[in-house]
């Protein structure tokens, strides 16, 4: 088969460098791919033109090999620059119907502003988000602690959050069923246990499992690109490498608040408008944390963000 011109139809399964393998719609057959040139200069301000989870029209080349020729409208995305003083950034996934942020409260310890930057972006670009607390057979009396106050923190701003074990089971259950129909991706700082949750849902898939760094309790990476992989029990996992820093892109200070959930709820409420919740007087942002209804750890990273601080966090 040579010089086949006919576009076919397909989503991106995997990403490892220049080439994609696209699984086609109507065969379920997955085609080795790269990118036509045209592409690669649209995207000059990602470093990625096509993601895992797009939906792309590509055509064959021979029997095995194919030319991504067009990548189609996406309905959302998460996208994110190494540091905040990088110019440089990178389309993690697309077309998500729920991310989950694996995060752990120790082995390893994980920033929280880290967890809310990604939350902030999942806001700014409409992507449905839940927080997955792993490794809950670890934590002793101070780490409950700290988990406990996690929780509220989150379920108080709007979020779900759900304790598992990939070790003992605990809700995975829950996490599977959640999942199924779904195209979900799951994301975090390395170590955090993201593919073993994933072999903890579907053991047939047999991922490969890193190791904590001894020296500093820090997640080595295991998985080194972005893989979809189809549940025997239903849904789809993207499983992603582990995030160090998670700069903001295309978030402007006047609308930060918009994808703070319990900010934006109260924001309405401010006598003046617009209201940067900072200095302003007879503002409901601030006599809401005065009174405990807003965590004073979600508003210092908002703070954090609407200064810019550079700095990285991880």
């Amino acid at each position: 088969m040579n010089n086949i011109s006919k576009e076919l139809n397909g989503i991106v399964f995997r990403h490892t460098g220049s080439h994609y393998a696209v699984k086609n719609k109507g065969v379920g057959k997955t085609i080795n791919c790269v990118v036509r040139g045209r592409l690669r200069l649209n995207a000059s301000g990602t470093t990625n033109p096509v993601t895992v989870g797009d939906c792309v029209t590509f055509e064959m080349i021979n029997d095995a090999e194919g030319v991504i020729t067009a990548v189609q409208p996406r309905r959302n995305y998460i996208i994110r620059r190494a540091t905040n003083l990088s110019s440089e950034t990178h389309i993690i996934a697309a077309n998500i119907d729920c991310a989950y942020l694996i995060a752990t409260i120790a082995h390893p310890h994980n920033a929280w502003k880290f967890i809310d930057r990604f939350l902030v972006t999942c806001e700014a670009y409409k992507v449905p988000v839940k927080i997955v607390i792993n490794k809950t057979d670890l934590y002793h009396e101070v780490e409950n602690e700290e988990k406990n106050r996690f929780i509220q923190i989150y379920t108080q701003a709007g979020y779900e959050v759900i304790e598992v074990s990939a070790t003992t089971g605990l809700h995975i259950d829950t996490l599977r069923d959640d999942i199924k129909g779904r195209f979900c991706l799951f994301s975090g700082a390395s170590g955090v246990g993201k593919s073993s949750l994933i072999n903890a849902i579907d053991p047939a898939l047999n991922l490969r499992i890193g190791k904590l760094s001894a020296a500093h309790l820090k997640g080595m990476h295991t998985t080194t690109f972005y893989e979809v992989f189809e549940l025997s029990s239903g849904g789809c996992i993207i499983d992603s490498p582990g995030i160090k820093g998670f700069g903001l892109v295309d978030v402007g200070k006047e609308e930060l608040y918009h994808f703070f959930p319990e900010l934006f709820r109260t924001a309405a409420q401010c006598k003046f408008n617009p209201c940067t919740h900072i200095h302003e007087p007879h503002c409901a942002v601030l006599q809401a944390i005065d009174k405990g209804e807003i965590s004073e750890e979600r508003y210092d990273s908002y703070l954090k963000m609407f200064y810019d601080d550079n700095e990285k966090y991880r």
